[in-house]
C-alpha cells in the first residue's frame, strides 16, 4: 500500500528507547504511512533496534545519512528519500505528541503547504525544557506571528507536517540544528502560501540528552528570522 504520509525522525543513539516512540506512533496514526529513522553512522545505538523492529513491521526504514552529521543533515536526507505526498518531521525522544500526525497530515490535505504543531498557540503548553531556549523560541515566534504574519505562534518548533510540491518548489538550504523549520515558515511567508497550526502539549525529553546547541546555531535561526520579513517573491 502507498504511503500517504512519510514520517521522517532523526535519531541519535536512542538505543532501545526508539521502540516505544515507534510503538506509539503505530498506535496513533491509521492512514497508511511509512517511518524513515534517519541516523548518522553505523555505530549509532540506535541502528540495531531499528533494524530489528523493521523486520516486524515494514514500515520503519532505518536511514543511514550520507549528507553529514548532525540533525539538520539527516532531516534533509530524510526529506529526500521520503515517498509520500505529506512528509511530517517529528522528533524520537517523547517531547511530541504522535496522536496529532494524522491531524497535521489532514490540514495539509485539506490546503496548507505547512501544519505546525504550536506551543505557543491558544490551548498549547510547553513543559520543562531550559529556561533561555524556551524563553528564545517563545519570543521568536509570537514575534513573527504578530510582526511578520507567519501563520503560526510557533515556527521554531520542529513539529510540522508539509506539502511534498511546497518543498519542492522552495528547496531546503538549512544543513545545521533544527532551524528547517523556520527556514520553511520563513518561504511560505514570503510566497503568501497558506500556514495553519493547531496546539500542541510539547513536553521536555526525559530519557537521553538533549542535542540542541543553543549559541552555534543561533546565527542560522536569526538568518531565517530576518528573511521572513522580506517582500512577497513570486
Amino acid at each position: 500500500m502507498t504511503a500517504r504520509i512519510s514520517v521522517v525522525v532523526p535519531v541519535f543513539n536512542e538505543g532501545d528507547s526508539i521502540n516505544a516512540f515507534l510503538d506509539r506512533v503505530f498506535e496513533s496514526v491509521t492512514m497508511p504511512c511509512e517511518i524513515l529513522a534517519v541516523y548518522d553512522n553505523e555505530e549509532d545505538t540506535t541502528r540495531s533496534h531499528l533494524e530489528a523492529y523493521a523486520l516486524r513491521e515494514p514500515r520503519v526504514i532505518p536511514t543511514l545519512n550520507t549528507y553529514g552529521r548532525g540533525p539538520g543533515h539527516a532531516i534533509r536526507f530524510g526529506v529526500d528519500q521520503a515517498e509520500a505526498s505529506i512528509i511530517v518531521v517529528t522528533m524520537s525522544d517523547g517531547s511530541d505528541d504522535p496522536r496529532q500526525i494524522e491531524a497535521l497530515a489532514h490540514l495539509v490535505d485539506r490546503g496548507v503547504v505547512i501544519a505546525v504543531a504550536s506551543r505557543y498557540a491558544k490551548g498549547g503548553q510547553q513543559v520543562g525544557g531550559p529556561f533561555l531556549k524556551r524563553t528564545l523560541s517563545r519570543m521568536a515566534g509570537l514575534s513573527l506571528y504578530w510582526l511578520a504574519r507567519v501563520g503560526t505562534h510557533d515556527a521554531t518548533n520542529s513539529f510540522k507536517a508539509y506539502d511534498r510540491a511546497f518543498l519542492q518548489k522552495v528547496g531546503v538550504e538549512s544543513d545545521t540544528g533544527f532551524e528547517m523549520g523556520v527556514e520553511l515558515v520563513a518561504k511560505a511567508r514570503r510566497y503568501r502560501l497558506p500556514v495553519a497550526e493547531l496546539p500542541t502539549i510539547w513536553v521536555d525529553r526525559t530519557v537521553g540528552q538533549s542535542n540542541f546547541q543553543i549559541w552555534s546555531w543561533l546565527p542560522r535561526y536569526l538568518r531565517w528570522y530576518r528573511y521572513s520579513f522580506g517582500p512577497r517573491l513570486s
